[in-house]
């Protein structure tokens, strides 16, 4: 069996992959000097005896620990602003990001905030912000908890702003981890639901990136083989996980965060807006939202939706085939199909329909996406 051993890629960055992985923590701070690090997670993970055997396992080693764990699930700015000053008070010498998306994206805009001051959002790549990140960064090592975002192999963050809830792109080459250790073992005990709606971030990630209009044959490898790795263990690794399918679902996690570099498309678009405005985990609202975005972007792209279906296994290779598939797998892991019953209200419909429209991840959708489409694709979904 290929997951009972580790193993090293180097891609995106090196990348420590395997059962105990995280282990080799300690070694790997010595190796570089490290002896202050400040750890960044959410404060789910802070209580969890994995991450209290991490820490006791640094200050065994003489190795000085603070914890940053005061973030919002759906990150906002203000939370990258008190952990950055927690790294001034605490004289800290490298960042440590140990979660799911929340976390890691908090820490990577720390790593961005630590040595450039202005006003955080000076630095959105929306507004070619990217200029400006110019100074070093603190030594930067990412640790997944969860198998959706794949956040520990990006180079970006997505953090909103705490008053209009609109989201921000802080993007870099200099935000990517050093090193990324990718230990499914971290990933058992998840409970079935973040299993299913992280596993649906992935998913989402992977197909949205095949479909981006964007020329990148590379990712449209990646995705796919994503897709296939999601379509052998989502259901297992949600109602009966084993090491074998919580590994192949934190392996198709980073390969869709490596894939939607090409772009993402109109179901994130959606799904933004809910976690921005109702707080709703970006998981499930992509989960939600995926079968009728799919649906939305069949027409004009058969032939993308047959390569899809084929990668399912399913007997009928088109795109409605794949939206029947993406809706029976939200009910085998226990996701709702409806916007209705995840907190939307119908009054909500015009704000998320306005907040869709201004959102970043459209306009790499393979078709445009007008304001009144999303206002009709909430309607569908609600």
């Amino acid at each position: 069996m290929i997951f009972d051993k580790i193993h090293q890629f180097n891609f995106p960055t090196t990348i420590r992959f395997g059962a105990g992985a995280v282990k080799e923590l300690p070694a790997y701070l010595a190796k570089h000097n490290l002896k202050a690090p400040l750890i960044v997670t959410d404060t789910t993970i802070a209580q969890l005896p994995f991450f209290k055997k991490i820490v006791e396992d640094l200050k065994a080693k003489g190795i000085s620990v603070e914890v940053f764990n005061d973030i919002h699930k759906n990150p906002v700015k203000s939370d990258v602003y008190k952990g950055t000053d927690v790294w001034d008070a605490t004289n800290r010498d490298s960042i440590i990001g140990i979660g799911g998306g929340a976390a890691l994206d908090v820490a990577r805009a720390i790593v961005l905030r630590v040595n450039h001051r202005e006003d955080l959002f000076k630095y959105d790549d929306l507004i070619g912000g990217d200029i400006y990140v110019t100074n070093d960064v603190p030594h930067f090592i990412t640790i997944p908890t969860t198998s959706g975002t794949g956040s520990e192999v990006g180079r970006s963050a997505i953090i909103a702003d705490d008053e209009t809830h609109q989201k921000k792109i802080l993007f870099s080459p200099k935000l990517m981890a050093q090193i990324v250790f990718a230990d499914p073992e971290l990933t058992m005990d998840l409970p079935p639901f973040i299993t299913a709606a992280t596993g649906m971030d992935a998913l989402t990630h992977n197909m949205e990136a095949y479909l981006a209009k964007n020329f990148h044959p590379m990712c449209d490898g990646i995705a796919l083989e994503g897709i296939s790795l999601i379509k052998d263990s989502l259901e297992r690794a949600t109602n009966n996980p084993d090491l074998e399918s919580r590994s192949k679902m934190l392996m198709a996690s980073m390969m869709g965060a490596i894939a939607f570099q090409k772009g993402l498309g109109v179901v994130h678009s959606l799904a933004h807006p809910l976690s921005s405005l109702l707080d709703t985990h970006h998981g499930l609202a992509n989960a939600v939202n995926i079968p009728y975005g799919m649906q939305f972007n069949i027409a004009g792209f058969e032939d993308r939706f047959k390569k899809i279906a084929r990668t399912l296994d399913l007997k009928d290779e088109n795109g409605e085939a794949v939206v029947k598939y993406l809706f029976d797998l939200n009910t085998k892991v226990n996701i709702p199909h409806k916007l209705s019953d995840i907190g939307v209200k119908n009054e909500h419909i015009e704000t998320l329909a306005d907040l869709a429209f201004a959102d970043f991840a459209h306009p790499n959708n393979p078709k445009p996406v007008s304001r009144a489409d999303f206002k009709q694709l909430y309607l569908s979904a609600f």
